[in-house]
C-alpha cells in the first residue's frame, strides 16, 4: 500500500510509494500526519514508523484545468466497471468475456473518442451492437456518458485506506469519498 501525499494546503495530490514518502520525511520536505506503527521502517541507524499520510512542507502549484485522455482504465472506473447496456459488473462476466470500450456513435458514422461518446460494454453487448446506434439494435444506455470530474477520476483508480479516505473527504467532501467506494 502506498502513502497519500497532501499538498501544504492539505489538498490530496496522489498516492506515492512508501519509500518515496520516507525519503521526503527524512529530508524534511514533508511531515508524517498518519503512521502505521505495525510496520516500522529500519536502516542501520534509524527506525521510523511507516508513513500512511504525509503533508508536503512547501506548497506545490497544481494546474486546475486539464483534460484527462480517455483510457480504458479511466473509462471503466467512470462507469463503475459495469456494462452500460446490460448492467453486468466485471465480476459477473463469463469465462471468455471482458469489458470493452464501445462508441455510442460508431467512428465509422462520425463518432469520436471523447468522453461523451464512449461507454464501458461487455464483449457480448459490444459484439451485438457492432457498428449500429443503440436504438437500431434494441439496446439502451443505463447512464448518459459524460466527462467525469477529474478528482473522482484520479482517485477512482487508486486504492485508499480508510485513514487516507478521511483526508480526501476533508478536502473534497464526503460525497466524493462515497462515490469512490462504489
Amino acid at each position: 500500500m502506498g502513502c497519500l501525499a497532501l499538498n501544504a494546503s492539505y489538498e490530496p495530490l496522489t498516492i506515492i510509494p512508501t519509500r518515496r514518502a520516507v525519503r521526503l520525511v527524512i529530508d524534511q520536505k514533508a511531515v508524517a500526519l498518519e503512521v502505521d506503527t505495525t510496520r516500522p521502517m529500519r536502516s542501520e541507524c534509524l527506525r521510523m514508523d511507516t508513513p500512511v499520510v504525509i503533508r508536503l512542507s512547501r506548497f506545490i502549484q497544481v494546474p486546475r484545468r486539464f483534460r484527462r485522455q480517455v483510457t480504458n482504465t479511466f473509462l471503466f472506473a467512470r462507469d463503475g466497471y459495469e456494462c452500460q447496456y446490460c448492467g453486468r459488473h466485471r465480476r459477473q462476466l463469463g469465462y471468455r468475456e471482458s469489458l470493452t470500450r464501445d462508441h455510442v456513435i460508431p467512428i465509422s458514422r462520425g463518432g469520436d473518442n471523447g468522453w461523451a461518446n464512449v461507454v464501458t460494454a461487455c464483449s457480448k453487448c459490444n459484439l451485438r451492437k457492432a457498428d449500429h446506434l443503440p436504438n437500431e439494435c434494441g439496446v439502451t444506455l443505463l447512464n448518459e456518458p459524460k466527462e467525469p470530474n477529474h478528482v473522482e477520476l484520479i482517485w477512482a483508480v487508486r486504492r485508499v485506506t480508510p485513514i487516507q479516505a478521511q483526508y480526501i473527504g476533508m478536502f473534497y467532501g464526503r460525497d466524493v469519498v462515497d462515490a469512490l467506494s462504489l
